[in-house]
């Protein structure tokens, strides 16, 4: 068990969104905090700071962790990725288009969280039914939207990345 010093501040080497990226954080400093305040990144939004409401929801190692109940000095040496690291070449991946196509947000304060637990699910989750995007949901709390446009834009872009993986798939 590595002991830190409280008040003190320690490196902290990340590769966000497939860059390397290092700061300084004291020992109990929030990823959130880590990625809004040290590296700028302002995409992820802290909401309840008790993991609840899930806005605050990125991908550490391959997996959808609530950023607000994790320390940065954890992650030294993680791959995280933000809502930022999304889209591809500039363009919005295929569960962006689905959230646009569908008016799947409002304020979209919660939108990123959503974005990235979603990204999580489909990758584990290719051909979701309704229900389990709903189980899935249950996890982030949205005050604007209903639910009813985020489901539809979760099954709308597993269908779109299914079929993009058919074609590929099917190319010689």
């Amino acid at each position: 068990m590595i002991r830190l010093k409280p008040g003190s501040r320690h490196p902290v080497a990340l590769t966000v969104n497939e860059k390397a990226c290092t700061g300084t954080a004291e020992p109990r400093t929030l990823l959130s905090d880590f990625l809004r305040h040290e590296l700028k990144l302002h995409g992820t939004h802290v909401g309840c700071e008790h993991g609840v409401c899930g806005a605050c929801t990125v991908m550490v190692d391959g997996r959808a962790v609530r950023s607000c109940m994790q320390l940065a000095v954890e992650c030294d040496g993680a791959s995280v990725r933000t809502v930022e690291g999304l889209a591809q070449d500039g363009a919005l991946n295929a569960l962006q288009r689905a959230f646009n196509r569908h008016h799947a947000l409002q304020c979209g304060f919660c939108t990123a969280g959503i974005l990235m637990s979603a990204t999580h699910f489909l990758s584990e989750n290719p051909n979701p039914t309704e229900d389990a995007v709903k189980e899935m949901l249950s996890g982030h709390i949205c005050r604007c939207t209903g639910y009813y446009p985020i489901v539809a834009a979760i099954l709308d872009a597993a269908g779109e990345i299914c079929a993009a993986n058919r074609i590929t798939k099917e190319k010689p």
